[in-house]
């Protein structure tokens, strides 16, 4: 899926960031969500890889990143933590600084990026993600049903875990199968990566630890920075699927201001798989924000 890429992956602080390169230019890094990997982007890289050095990189705990044990706070899978690894991912590739679009949990990651490491990131994209504040302090019924992985991952381990590592398969169909546009968006080939890595087992261990730092830690750390006014200060792109439950339950872009002075955004009319889902519209509106 990624022909002419080669091997970007790094050891930080003892866990393997596995990560693909490709392209030539100023340096883009892109980050994929939950339950997925960096394969999401195959549909875009080629075109992306005209203007820019492009590195794919797998979150910790997902992929074929190192997933280790999560500890009693959830810090080793905060959002910090993940931002820590992709910045030093690219340092060791020889970027100081990079543009950086984050999908699904990767926005979570790329946003926490841009406010921890104001001076990396030149320009910030998420994709179908509002704050992880807002999302949790304004649940609904609606965003309940339609998420309840949220509620289902954050249990004590190892009950969830278990559950996945029963049927990978089975979990992978009504997470990625159960949105709106089901499975048509996947190719074959990147179903059977995420099938493939969602398989091991420590992979159910490593997402759960994602989503129970995201209700601890995390909020900890988004709270605080909202209480001190640390703000994204890099220009911002917020674009979300009409089709999703982003749009539906919350008004990503006014949540977003109150975390950017400089966010611009719209709908595109998709689903919740971007980049999978709308390759053609997604690179119409994401490059030229890149390029300006």
């Amino acid at each position: 899926m990624f022909e002419g890429y080669t091997d970007a992956s790094a050891t930080i602080d003892g866990v393997r960031i596995h990560a693909v390169k490709g392209g030539r230019g100023p340096a883009l890094l892109l980050l994929h969500g939950h339950p997925q990997t960096h394969a999401i982007w195959h549909k875009v890289a080629p075109v992306l890889a005209r203007h820019y050095t492009v590195i794919a990189a797998d979150l910790r705990g997902y992929g074929d990143s190192g997933k280790p044990p999560g500890t009693d706070d959830h810090a080793n899978y905060s959002k910090r933590r993940m931002a820590l690894d992709q910045v030093e991912l690219m340092r060791r590739q020889g970027h100081d600084a990079f543009a950086l679009i984050g999908h699904d949990r990767g926005g979570r990651v790329a946003a926490r990026m841009a406010i921890d490491y104001p001076d990396s990131v030149t320009r910030l994209v998420t994709l179908d993600v509002a704050p992880t504040v807002a999302m949790y302090e304004q649940t609904s019924f609606d965003f309940a049903r339609a998420y309840w992985h949220w509620f289902f991952l954050v249990r004590p381990a190892p009950f969830p875990e278990t559950l996945i590592r029963a049927d990978p398969d089975l979990y992978l169909k009504q997470t990625i199968g159960a949105r709106s546009a089901g499975l048509k968006p996947f190719t074959s080939e990147a179903y059977a990566a995420y099938l493939r890595c969602l398989s091991d087992p420590a992979t159910a261990h490593g997402i759960c630890e994602d989503y129970r730092a995201s209700i601890t830690i995390d909020l900890e750390h988004d709270r605080a920075d909202l209480a001190a006014g640390r703000k994204i200060t890099c220009p911002f792109l917020a674009l979300w699927g009409a089709d999703g439950v982003i749009g539906k339950c919350f008004d990503p872009l006014t949540e977003w201001r109150k975390w950017s002075a400089d966010v611009e955004g719209h709908a595109l009319p998709c689903g919740h798989y971007i980049p999978e889902e709308a390759p053609e519209l997604l690179l119409e509106r994401v490059l030229p924000f890149l390029q300006r």
